[in-house]
C-alpha cells in the first residue's frame, strides 16, 4: 500500500514564526569567567543556570546551546548541574600566543526564546613552559686575527610564557677569553652577546666549547641552555701544494669519451675556504681543451673528445691550483696515446665499367680499386672481400690493387643490376670493415621468350551475341627489355573442327579477342584454342597457351516432353489409377527437359484441359499428376488429360502433352491376359554349399595343425642355439694373456686376430687388412678352406681386444670418401698387389654389391684370395668375391692411381712456389724514392719517373701513365714522364710535428696494367716563427707569497722541427722576478716565472714583464708575449654595518615581495675577501615566514601577507659576514599599521531541511549570524542572498539574519538549493565573504512514470527455453521514494487472454519480460502486448506502452518428400526410362518442401546410394534426375536410387527418398514385370561363391608351407664339407655367442672355432704347423702324446683306455662335452670339462 504525502509540521513551524516575531534586542550584559590553562577536561568554569535565574533542567527544556564557530569547541554546558564546563585542554600559549591577556568569547543561544547571551572568559597563564633556544648548539667561527672588544650575536631563547613566567636573564660559563653582554632592545626583549676578550691563537686551541643558559621568574624557576662552539678561523697564509711537479700517463686511443684519465691532487694546510682547492687548466691550446676536462672540485682528468693517435701520440697539459684567496700552484700532466686499430680501410676506385652483357664470358673485368689503412703493422694489413652468393671474384694484382672479375655467365632477367658490395677489412683486433658499393647493370639479349601469367584461359560469352563483340584480353610477359619484350599475338590454329576457325580473331598488338559471328550454345557449348605470343628478337621467341570459350545459354528452346510418350507400335501409352485411390494419389507424371540451361530450363507445369475437370491436378514444378478427389463408380474408365509445360525465360516458351489414364483397382484387372513368371528353385543348392563348409574346415584344420608343428620345432632349435651362445659367451669373455681357455685353461694367445662364420643372409661382404704390432706373425693359410656363402657382414674385424682398432674401423665406416680408395685398393689386391704398410693399425673396409638383385643367398663363392705376408708387416687379407668382379677393380685401381698423381702435384705447387717466389726478389717491383723542399712552386720538377720506371718516352701515351692517390700532390707530365709538383705542400700541415715526413702513392700505367709505388720526402725549411697562444699573460699573485715560489707560464709553439724548432726563452730585467727553463719528457722546453723578493701590494698593485721565444734557424726567429702580474690582497678586514638600528614602518595589506629595506655593510678588502653575504641571526621563525632576505644585495621583502591582528610589529637582527667568517650584526625594528583586512565571518546558527515542495511563500529556512574582525566602518556588516529570487534576507536583530522562502517551489525542477549568503562590510574597499546554505526539497507524488521509447520491438528465436528473458522496458519517475517506484503489468494483448499468460510474463519490478514456453515460428511469427509502468503515491500514477515480439526462425524441420511418395497400399512407385533415352534424358524430379524459412528451407539433393553408380546424375538444388550416359544392353532392367535431400540450416536436416526406375519403352512392356514382385538376389548363390574362393586360398597356403619346409629340411640335411664354417645355420651374431679365432704372434698356430646351430656337434681343429717353422720337438713338452687311464678322477669324465690322445687335442665327449689338454710336469693333462650347450 503506498505512503500518504508527506506533510510538514505546520504546528511547529506556528511556534518558529512566533518566537521570532516577539524577539526584541538581544541582551547586551555579559557574563565574565576566569579559568587557568592546562586544566583537566570537565573542570568546572561558571554556573550558567544560576546566572541566568534558570534551574538545571530548564537548560535543556528551553534549549540552551553554545553557537559559537570558527575554532575547536573549548567549553561545553553540564546539562545536570547547569554549569560550563572545559571540554578539553586549553593552552593559553597556543589560543593567545604572548598577548598580555588572554581571553576568549561564547555565544549561548536560548531557543525558546530566540535570545543569545555573551560570555568572556580570561585564560590565566601558568609556567608551564620552560626557556628553550632555536638550536641545540650555535656555532661560532672567529679569525685568529680577530680585536679584542669585537662583540658576537649569541643565540636568543624563547618563553611562550608572560609576565613574571617570561624570560629573566641569561648566563655564561665563560673561560677568560670571552665574556657575556645582555642587552634589552626598545621591546624588552634581552639579547645576548658575545665579547672577545683576548686575542685567539689558533694553533694553541682551535675550538672552544661555552654553554649559554637562559631562565625565567617562575616559581620553581625553569631555565634553557644551548651549547656555543666556537671556531677559530685560520688566515690564508698557506698556498696549495701537488704531490708530484709532473704526472705520467698513457691511454689507448680508443677509450670512450667520460673515461677518468687520472687524479691530480694538492693540498693546502689552510682550512675552509682557505684550504678549498679547485682546479684548471692552464692556457691550454684549443685542441687540449677539446680533448680533455679537468673536474675544479676533485682534480679527475677525463676524456672530452675522441683521441687519435694519427694526429698526435703526445699531449702536454698544465695543471693550475688556486685556494679560495687565489694563492696558486701548478704541475704538468704529460699523456703519451698508444695506438689502437681505429682507422677503417679505405677502397678507392680507379676504373669501372659501368654495364656488361649477359652473355660475357667469365674472367671479365668490371672494375679496378686501390684499398688504404692509415694504421700500421697488423692493423694496416687489409684483405678485400665480396659476398659468395654474387658471380663475381676479387683477384689482387700488386700491392693493394684488386681487379673485380666476372666468375660465371650472368643472366639479366635473373638479375637486371647487381649492387656489388666490397669489403675491406683489416687485421687489427677487433678488426674494423669499409664496404664500397659498385652497381653494375647487366645487357639484354633475346634469350627469354614470352610468358603468359596462366596456364590456361578460360572466358564466358553469351550465345546469339553480336558480332565484333570483344571476348578478352590476354597479355603475356617477356622478362626481356626493348624489342626483345615487344609482343605480338596470333592464333595458331585457324581450323575448328575440321571448317575453318571463322569464330574468333585476336589483335596482334593489344591481345583482345574478338567474336567474328554469333554462337549457338545448343550447336556448340566450348571453343578451344591456341593464342602465340612471339616478341620481337632476333631470332624471334614464342610461347603457346590455351583458351577455353564457353557459350552461355540463352531461352530460344522450346520445352521438350520426355514422357508420356507413345510407344514405337503406335498404340497409345497408358496410366492407371485404381478406382480405391484417394484424393492425393499419384497416377503419374509428366518428364519434360528443355535444351536451355539454368533460368531458361525451370519448367511449370499446368493442367490445360480434362475430360472430368476437377478430378485430376497437375503439380506445378514436379509434374506429378494426382487425383483431387476421391474416384467414383461413375467416372468413366479412360480420362484423357492436357498438359502444357512452360518454361522461365523471357518471354516464356511452352509445349502440351496428352495423358491418357485407365481407371482400374488393379494391374491384373486391365491385363488378365498376362500371367505371373516365377523361377523354381534348385533343391541341389542346399546340399553344395554343405559339402563346400565341410571341406573348408578340414582344411584349416590340417594347416594349423602344421603350423604349430613347425613353431614347435623351430622353438626347440631357438633354445639350443641360445644354449650354445650363453657358453661362447663365456669364453670370449674371458681376458687375453698368455693362456687363454675354459675353467682355468689357458690358451697361448697374446695379441690375435679375429675370424667369424656367417650365414648367408647378409648383404655384403668385407675385405679386412688387421695388422698387430708384431712383425714376425705368420697366419695359417688353411683356416676354413670350405665353401663360403657370398656375403659378410660389415663386422667381420673383432675389435673388442685393441681398442685403436676399434675407433679406426668405426671412423673409417663412417667416411664415405674412404669407400671409393677401398675399392680402388680391392683392385690393386685382385691384381696381386698389397698396399705398403706402416708400424701402426691400419684397415680398409670394401663392401661389394652384388650384381643381380633378383639372385638369393644361394650363390656360390667364385673365389677365396688371401694376402701375402713379408718381413716389415704382417696383413690378414681375407676376400670373398663374386663372379666377374676384376675389371671393375682394374678400374678403380687406374683412377686411385690418377687422383693420387693429380693431389701429389697440387701439394708440390703449394710447397714450391713460395720458395721459387723468395728466390726472385727482383722479380717483384721495388719502390722508388724522392726528396724535396716544402712549399716547392707548382710545376717544379721533382723527378723523371718514366726513366726510374724503365719506360720509355715514346710508350708514355699507350701506357697512360697517371697518379693514384687519395690526394694528388703530384702529376705526371704525359710528354716527357716528369714527376710534377702539383700542389702547395706544407709539411707541417701534412705530418705535424713528425720528425721525417713522406708521401706514399701509386703510379698506373696500362696496356698492360702495372702499378708502382712512390714515396717522396718533404724536408722542413724555418718558416714558421715561435708563437705564444696568447699575446697577454695574466697572473694573480697574494702579496703574502713567500720568495722562491714558482709560476708555470705557456710555453710558445713552433711548428718547424730540428734545429728550426724553438730553442731557448728570454725574459726582461726587473727586480721581482727571474726566469727558468724546464723540459718535458718528450724534449719541449716551457718556462717558468720565479719570486725573488716578497710582494708588497701597497707598493706596487702591478707588475709588467716581457718574455721572448727564439728559435735555431737562420736567420733566427721569435716571438713574444706580456705578463701581467696582479697582487692581491689577504682577508685581514671585518664587514662593518652603515647603521646599528634600522626602522621601517608597513601596511598590514602590502604584497609578498614588497620592499621593505636595504641594509649595507663595506668590507676594506678585495675580490673574494670583499664579498659579504648577509643571513638573519637569532630571529623567530615567525620573522622568516612573514620576511625574506637576499644573501648578495641586503634587500629585505615581504616574504607573506602581514597580519596587524597577529603582530603590530617585527624585531630582525641581520648578519653580515665574507668569505673568512669575519662578521657584523644591525638590528631593524618594524612595525605593522592596521588596514581594513579582515573579512566578515557568516555563521549559520539554525537550518530547517528538508523542506516539502508545497510550501507557502514566507516560510522560515534558517537563522544566520555575521561578525567582523575590524572596528568601526570596517566591521559593520550587512547581508543578502545571491541568485535566486525564491529566497530573501530579512534582519531580526544586530548582526542576525531570517532566511524565508520568496515563491513557490518544485522538487523535480529543483531537488536542492545551493544558496550563497553574502555579507559586505563598510569599510573602504569594502571586503565580503559568503557562505552556502544546502537546502533540501522533498517530495510529493505530483509525476507520473514516462517510458524511454514509444513503443518496443524485439526479436526472439523459436524453441527458446521457457523462462527466457525476452526484452526489459525502463519507464522512469522524478518522484523520490514511493512516489518514485515503479511497477510493471500487462495490461492487453492482441493474442487471447488464456494464449497471453502462456505465452510471456513481465516481472513487476525489473521489467524483464519473460517467454514462459517455448516459441514456433510456424505457429506464431508475431505477437504484440500492451504494457503498464505504475508508482506507488497516493494517488497511484501510470503510462502504457506496447512491444511487439518477432519469432526468429531455427533450422527444427527436416526437408518433407512430396514425390517420389508410397502409394495407398503401401507399395513403391516406379518411373519409366525409355532405353533410347540420351545422355542429360529427365528421368524424374524428387520433390520436397521445408517448413522452415530463409536459408533453413532451401534444399539441395544427393544421391547416396545408386544400384549402378555412374548410370544417372542427380541435380543439386533442382532434385532433377537425369541419365550420365546412354543405356546399355547390359543395364539391369530395374534401378533403385536412394536421395537425400538436405536443408541450409546449421546443422543441417535430411530426409530420404527411395526411386524406382525401369528401363521401358512402353507400359505394356514393363508390366508383366510389375506383376511379379521384386525379388531380392539369391543368398544361397552368392555363399557358394565365397565359399569356393576361401577353400582354393587355405589350400594353396597349406600347400606352399609344405613345400617350403621341405626345401628347408633338405638344406639343412647338406654335408657340413658343403658349407664349412659359413653354412646358413651358422650364428650370425658377431657378438660374444660367436668364438674367437686366435693366432699368437710367435706360434705358428691359427685356432678356428665353426660353431653350427643345426648340427648336434661342435668342432675345433688344431692346424698343422707349416713346414717352414715346424719344430722336431714339442713345444709345450717333451713327450708327443698322452694316454688317459680308465677312470681318471681329475677330469671327470672316463675315457676309452685305448685313447692316445696329443698335445694340443681338445676332446669332445657326448657330443656336449670339451677338455681341452695342457702340458703340466713334462705330461698332457686334461682339465676338467666344459659343456657346451
Amino acid at each position: 500500500m503506498a505512503a500518504p504525502p508527506t506533510r510538514p509540521d505546520r504546528t511547529r513551524l506556528l511556534q518558529i514564526c512566533l518566537l521570532l516575531g516577539v524577539v526584541g534586542e538581544i541582551m547586551a550584559e555579559q557574563i565574565r569567567y576566569s579559568v587557568f590553562e592546562e586544566q583537566e577536561e570537565g573542570s568546572a568554569v561558571g554556573n550558567i543556570a544560576k546566572d541566568l535565574g534558570l534551574a538545571p533542567r530548564e537548560l535543556a527544556e528551553r534549549g540552551v546551546r553554545i553557537i559559537s564557530r570558527g575554532r575547536t569547541q573549548l567549553f561545553a554546558l553540564n546539562p545536570r548541574s547547569g554549569s560550563l564546563v572545559t571540554a578539553g585542554r586549553i593552552d593559553r600559549e597556543e589560543l593567545c600566543d604572548r598577548s598580555p591577556n588572554c581571553v576568549t568569547n561564547l555565544e549561548i543561544l536560548l531557543e525558546d526564546t530566540v535570545k543569545i547571551l555573551r560570555l568572556e572568559i580570561e585564560i590565566i597563564d601558568i609556567n608551564d613552559n620552560p626557556p628553550s633556544f632555536g638550536t641545540e648548539q650555535r656555532e661560532i667561527k672567529v679569525a685568529e686575527s680577530e680585536n679584542p672588544g669585537t662583540r658576537f650575536p649569541l643565540p636568543e631563547a624563547f618563553d611562550p610564557d608572560v609576565g613574571v613566567n617570561s624570560l629573566q636573564g641569561y648566563q655564561l660559563n665563560a673561560k677568560g677569553h670571552f665574556s657575556l653582554d645582555v642587552q634589552s632592545g626598545a621591546d624588552g626583549i634581552k639579547y645576548p652577546e658575545l665579547v672577545l676578550e683576548r686575542t685567539l691563537d689558533r694553533e694553541e686551541e682551535a675550538v672552544h666549547h661555552l654553554v649559554l643558559t637562559a631562565f625565567d621568574g617562575g616559581d620553581p624557576v625553569r631555565s634553557g641552555t644551548a651549547r656555543i662552539l666556537i671556531i677559530v678561523v685560520d688566515i690564508n697564509d698557506n698556498a696549495p701544494m701537488f704531490t708530484q711537479p709532473e704526472y705520467h700517463v698513457s691511454v689507448r686511443e680508443n677509450v670512450p669519451v667520460g673515461t677518468r684519465l687520472l687524479t691530480v691532487k694538492a693540498t693546502d694546510p689552510d682550512e675552509g675556504a682557505n684550504g678549498d682547492v679547485t682546479y684548471s687548466f692552464r692556457k691550454v691550446r684549443d685542441k687540449i681543451s677539446q680533448l680533455f676536462q679537468l673536474n675544479s672540485l676533485s682534480g679527475d682528468i677525463t676524456i672530452l673528445g675522441d683521441l687519435d693517435y694519427e694526429d698526435s701520440g703526445f699531449y702536454d697539459i698544465d695543471v693550475e691550483a688556486h685556494d679560495g684567496p687565489g694563492l696558486r700552484a701548478r704541475s704538468k700532466v704529460l699523456v703519451t696515446v698508444l695506438d689502437v686499430n681505429d682507422n677503417a680501410p679505405e677502397v678507392t676506385v680507379t676504373s669501372l665499367t659501368s654495364s656488361v652483357q649477359e652473355t660475357s664470358s667469365p674472367g671479365t673485368v668490371i672494375a679496378l680499386f686501390n684499398v688504404h689503412d692509415s694504421d700500421s703493422g697488423g692493423n694496416g694489413l687489409v684483405t678485400c672481400s665480396i659476398p659468395d652468393n654474387l658471380p663475381f671474384t676479387l683477384e689482387k694484382t700488386y700491392g693493394n690493387y684488386y681487379r673485380l672479375l666476372t666468375h660465371t655467365t650472368l643472366d639479366r632477367e635473373e638479375v637486371s643490376e647487381y649492387n656489388i658490395t666490397v669489403t675491406a677489412t683489416d687485421q687489427g683486433t677487433p678488426p674494423m670493415s669499409t664496404e664500397t658499393h659498385i652497381s653494375l647493370q647487366v645487357m639484354d639479349i633475346n634469350d627469354n621468350p614470352p610468358t603468359f601469367p596462366h596456364a590456361s584461359y578460360s572466358a564466358y560469352i553469351s550465345e546469339n551475341n553480336p558480332r565484333g563483340a570483344s571476348i578478352l584480353s590476354m597479355t603475356a610477359q617477356d622478362p626481356d627489355s626493348g624489342d626483345n619484350a615487344r609482343i605480338t599475338y596470333s592464333l595458331a590454329e585457324d581450323t575448328f573442327q575440321g571448317a575453318p576457325l571463322s569464330y574468333v580473331s585476336i589483335n596482334a598488338n593489344t591481345g583482345i579477342l574478338y567474336a567474328l559471328r554469333s554462337f549457338d550454345y545448343e550447336q556448340f557449348r566450348d571453343l578451344q584454342l591456341l593464342v602465340t605470343a612471339s616478341d620481337s628478337g632476333d631470332p624471334p621467341l614464342s610461347s603457346n597457351v590455351s583458351l577455353s570459350l564457353f557459350v552461355l545459354d540463352q531461352n530460344d528452346n522450346v520445352p521438350e516432353i520426355l514422357y508420356p510418350t507413345f510407344p514405337t507400335d503406335g498404340s497409345t501409352g497408358v496410366e492407371l489409377a485404381p478406382r480405391s485411390a484417394e484424393s492425393g494419389y499419384l497416377v503419374t507424371k509428366v518428364v519434360a527437359v528443355d535444351r536451355d540451361s539454368g533460368q531458361n530450363a525451370w519448367l511449370s507445369y499446368h493442367l490445360l484441359k480434362a475430360s472430368e475437370p476437377g478430378l485430376f491436378s497437375v503439380g506445378l514444378h514436379t509434374g506429378e499428376v494426382r487425383t483431387a478427389r476421391a474416384l467414383l463408380d461413375r467416372d468413366t474408365l479412360k480420362q484423357i488429360l492436357v498438359v502444357v509445360v512452360q518454361d522461365h525465360g523471357q518471354p516464356p516458351l511452352s509445349a502440351t502433352v496428352t495423358v491418357t489414364v485407365a481407371v482400374a483397382n488393379s494391374i491384373p484387372d486391365v491385363l488378365a491376359d498376362l500371367g505371373s513368371l516365377k523361377p523354381s528353385a534348385d533343391p541341389d543348392d542346399s546340399g553344395l554349399t554343405l559339402y563346400l563348409v565341410v571341406a573348408v574346415a578340414a582344411v584349416s584344420c590340417i594347416f594349423l595343425a602344421f603350423v604349430m608343428v613347425l613353431l614347435a620345432l623351430k622353438l626347440r632349435r631357438w633354445h639350443k642355439s641360445h644354449l650354445l651362445q650363453s657358453e661362447g659367451r663365456r669364453l670370449s669373455g674371458v681376458p687375453a694373456s698368455h693362456f687363454v681357455g675354459m675353467d682355468g685353461v689357458q690358451a697361448f694367445l697374446q695379441t690375435y686376430s679375429h675370424e667369424v662364420s656367417l650365414t648367408a643372409d647378409s648383404r655384403k661382404s668385407h675385405l679386412i687388412f688387421p695388422q698387430p704390432n708384431y712383425a714376425d706373425t705368420l697366419i695359417s693359410q688353411e683356416s676354413c678352406e670350405k665353401s663360403e656363402p657370398l656375403l659378410i657382414t660389415q663386422d667381420l674385424l673383432e675389435t673388442k681386444g685393441d681398442p685403436n682398432l676399434q675407433e679406426t674401423s668405426e671412423r673409417r665406416c663412417r667416411s664415405k670418401e674412404r669407400k671409393e680408395d677401398s675399392r680402388e685398393a680391392l683392385g690393386s689386391l685382385l691384381e696381386g698387389e698389397l698396399p705398403a704398410q706402416t708400424n701402426h693399425t691400419e684397415e680398409a673396409s670394401i663392401d661389394l654389391e652384388t650384381e643381380n638383385k633378383s639372385r638369393k643367398s644361394n650363390l656360390s663363392l667364385d673365389s677365396a684370395i688371401y694376402g701375402r705376408l713379408s718381413r716389415d708387416s704382417a696383413i690378414h687379407v681375407r676376400l670373398i668375391s663374386p663372379i666377374g668382379k676384376g675389371a671393375k677393380g682394374a678400374g678403380g685401381r687406374q683412377r686411385m692411381k690418377a687422383s693420387a698423381g693429380r693431389r701429389r702435384l697440387v701439394q708440390w705447387l703449394q710447397v714450391l712456389l713460395p720458395f721459387l717466389l723468395s728466390l726472385f726478389p727482383g722479380a717483384l717491383p721495388d719502390q722508388i724514392r724522392y726528396s724535396i723542399p716544402e712549399e716547392l712552386a707548382k710545376n717544379s720538377v721533382v723527378g723523371n719517373v718514366a726513366k726510374d720506371l724503365g719506360l720509355s718516352v715514346r710508350d708514355l701515351p699507350a701506357r697512360r701513365l697517371r697518379i693514384s692517390a687519395e690526394k694528388e700532390y703530384f702529376t705526371v707530365n704525359p710528354d716527357s714522364g716528369d714527376l710534377l709538383v702539383g700542389d702547395r705542400i706544407d709539411r707541417e700541415q701534412i705530418c705535424g710535428k713528425q720528425p721525417l715526413c713522406i708521401l706514399d702513392f701509386d703510379t698506373v700505367a696500362e696496356n698492360p696494367l702495372n702499378i708502382f709505388h712512390i714515396a717522396v720526402i718533404v724536408q722542413d725549411i724555418n718558416d714558421n716563427t715561435p708563437l705564444f697562444k696568447h699575446s697577454k699573460i695574466d697572473l694573480k699573485i697574494v702579496e703574502s707569497t713567500k720568495p722562491g715560489t714558482t709560476f708555470p707560464l705557456d710555453p710558445a709553439l713552433d711548428s718547424d722541427v730540428g734545429p728550426n724548432s724553438l730553442q731557448r726563452y728570454h725574459l726582461n730585467d726587473n727586480e721581482y722576478f727571474d726566469l727558468a727553463e724546464k723540459q718535458t719528457p718528450d724534449g719541449r722546453k716551457y718556462p717558468e716565472l720565479i719570486l725573488k723578493h716578497s710582494l708588497d701590494r701597497e707598493e706596487h698593485i702591478f707588475h709588467q714583464l716581457v718574455l721572448t721565444a727564439l728559435d735555431g734557424g737562420d736567420p733566427p726567429q721569435s716571438g713574444r708575449t706580456q705578463i701581467l702580474i696582479q697582487v692581491t690582497d689577504a682577508n685581514d678586514n671585518p664587514p662593518v654595518f652603515s647603521q646599528d638600528v634600522y626602522r621601517v614602518t608597513l601596511r598590514e595589506d602590502v604584497p609578498p615581495g614588497f620592499f621593505v629595506l636595504q641594509v649595507t655593510a663595506t668590507d676594506d678588502d678585495e675580490g673574494i675577501n670583499a664579498e659579504i653575504t648577509y643571513s638573519f641571526h637569532n630571529v623567530d621563525e615567525q620573522v622568516k615566514r612573514f620576511f625574506n632576505l637576499n644573501e648578495k644585495t641586503g634587500e629585505i621583502k615581504t616574504k607573506d601577507d602581514l597580519d596587524f591582528e597577529i603582530a603590530n610589529s617585527y624585531t630582525l637582527t641581520i648578519e653580515a659576514k665574507d668569505p673568512g667568517d669575519l662578521a657584523a650584526h644591525c638590528i631593524i625594528q618594524v612595525e605593522i599599521l592596521d588596514e581594513n583586512d579582515c573579512a566578515p565571518e557568516v555563521i549559520v546558527t539554525s537550518v530547517f531541511t528538508p523542506l516539502p515542495e508545497d510550501s507557502p511563500p514566507g516560510t522560515i529556512i534558517a537563522l544566520i549570524k555575521t561578525r567582523d574582525r575590524d572596528s568601526g566602518e570596517n566591521g559593520e556588516v550587512y547581508c543578502q542572498v545571491l541568485g535566486n529570487a525564491k529566497f530573501i534576507l530579512k534582519s531580526s536583530s544586530k548582526n542576525y539574519y531570517k532566511l524565508v522562502t520568496d515563491g513557490a517551489l518544485d522538487r523535480e525542477e529543483t531537488p536542492e538549493y545551493n544558496l550563497t549568503i553574502t555579507a559586505t562590510d563598510g569599510g573602504k574597499p569594502p571586503l565580503s565573504s559568503s557562505i552556502i546554505v544546502i537546502l533540501h526539497i522533498s517530495d510529493i507524488n505530483d509525476n507520473a512514470p514516462v517510458f524511454q521509447q514509444n513503443s518496443y520491438m524485439v526479436h526472439v528465436a523459436e524453441n527458446n527455453p521457457p523462462g527466457a528473458s525476452v526484452a526489459q522496458i525502463s519507464a522512469s519517475d522524478p518522484d523520490l521514494g514511493p512516489n518514485g517506484q515503479v511497477s510493471y503489468s500487462i495490461v492487453a494483448s492482441d493474442l487471447e487472454p488464456q494464449e497471453l499468460l502462456s505465452y510471456v510474463s513481465v516481472s513487476a519490478q525489473s521489467g524483464v519480460v519473460f517467454a514462459q514456453r517455448g516459441f514456433d515460428h510456424e505457429q506464431l511469427r508475431a505477437f504484440e502486448v500492451t504494457l503498464q509502468a505504475r508508482d506507488h503515491g497516493s494517488p497511484a500514477l501510470s503510462a502504457n506502452v506496447s512491444l511487439r515480439v518477432l519469432v526468429g526462425d531455427l533450422n527444427d524441420n527436416a526437408p518433407r518428400v512430396l514425390y517420389p511418395a508410397l502409394g495407398p497400399d503401401g507399395s513403391a512407385l516406379f518411373d519409366m526410362v525409355p532405353r533410347a533415352a540420351e545422355p542429360g534424358y529427365l528421368v524424374t524430379k524428387v520433390v520436397a518442401v521445408d517448413a522452415d524459412s530463409g536459408h533453413n528451407a532451401w534444399l539441395s539433393y544427393h544421391v547416396l546410394q545408386a544400384s549402378e553408380p555412374g548410370l544417372f546424375s542427380l541435380g543439386l538444388r533442382t532434385g532433377e534426375v537425369r541419365t550420365a550416359r546412354a543405356l546399355g544392353d547390359r543395364d539391369a532392367a530395374r534401378q533403385r536410387l536412394l536421395v537425400a535431400v538436405r536443408d541450409g540450416g546449421q546443422p543441417p536436416l535430411s530426409a530420404t527418398a527411395t526411386l524406382h526406375l525401369i528401363f521401358a519403352d512402353s507400359l505394356q512392356e514393363v508390366l508383366p514385370d510389375l506383376s511379379d514382385p521384386l525379388e531380392p538376389s539369391d543368398p544361397q548363390a552368392e555363399l557358394q561363391f565365397y565359399l569356393v574362393v576361401a577353400l582354393a586360398l587355405i589350400s594353396v597356403l597349406f600347400l606352399l608351407a609344405v613345400i617350403l619346409a621341405i626345401s628347408l629340411r633338405l638344406r639343412s640335411s647338406s654335408r657340413a664339407d658343403n658349407w664349412g664354417c659359413f653354412q646358413p645355420g651358422l650364428s650370425s651374431k658377431p657378438g660374444p655367442g660367436v668364438l674367437p679365432n686366435y693366432s699368437e704372434g710367435t706360434l705358428p698356430y691359427s685356432y678356428n672355432l665353426c660353431v653350427a646351430s643345426q648340427t648336434a656337434k661342435t668342432e675345433f681343429n688344431i692346424l698343422n704347423v707349416t713346414p717352414e717353422v715346424a719344430s722336431a720337438q714339442d713345444l709345450l713338452c717333451d713327450n708327443a702324446s698322452w694316454e688317459p687311464k680308465a677312470n681318471r678322477g681329475d677330469a671327470g669324465v672316463p675315457f676309452p683306455s685305448d685313447t692316445s690322445l696329443k698335445k694340443g687335442h681338445a676332446v669332445l665327449f657326448d657330443d656336449k662335452y670339451l677338455v681341452m689338454l695342457s702340458c703340466m710336469d713334462d705330461e698332457i693333462k686334461p682339465h676338467s670339462p666344459q659343456l657346451l650347450y
